[in-house]
Order: C-alpha cells, then structure tokens, then sequence
C-alpha cells in the first residue's frame, strides 16, 4: 500500500460528510446566460472545425479501397463459415 493511500481514503470519508452548497466553477470563468453559453459553444466548435484535416485524393482513394477489401475479406470468410456449419447441420441431422 502506498503512503498516499491512505490519505485518499480519508479525504474519501471526510468528502461524504461536507454537503456540496453549489457547482464549483474554474477561476476566472463566469457562467453566462443561456445565448452566451450557445456561442461560446459554436465558437469552439468553429475553432475544432478549423483544426480538421481533410485527405488528399489519393489518400482517400487509398482508405476506401483498403476497407473495400476489408469488408470483401470478412464477407468470404463469413460466408465460408457459413457454408461450413450448414454442411456440418445437414450431416448431423440428415436433410
């Protein structure tokens, strides 16, 4: 056991006992109102869209082929399984 765990543990039992009077907010950081919470929200957003970057042609040329083949792989496999246990049912069962 860690030095620090028992000291978590009593911050831990000592939390459930302090009632909560309110939600803590970040220093510095006030809440606003309902539309100003809106625009901060699609300006962040904005900002994240702007970090986006898009693939060039021939990268997504290359992604799509790859899952194509993917998708063509497991599909076969599936289907030989498939195939397999429904020749292994008509054996066991007769058909």
């Amino acid at each position: 056991m860690s030095e620090t765990a028992p000291a978590a543990a009593s911050d831990a039992e000592g939390s459930a006992a302090r009632p909560s009077t309110s939600k803590p907010t970040r220093k510095g950081e006030s809440r606003g109102g309902l539309f100003a919470r809106i625009a901060l929200f699609v300006r962040q957003v904005i900002a994240e869209l702007k970090k986006v970057v898009r693939p060039t042609r021939s990268e997504l040329i290359t992604y799509t082929s790859v899952v194509l083949v993917f998708v063509a792989v497991v599909m076969a496999f599936v289907t030989v399984v498939d195939l397999g246990i429904g020749k292994l049912t008509f054996w066991v069962f007769g058909g």
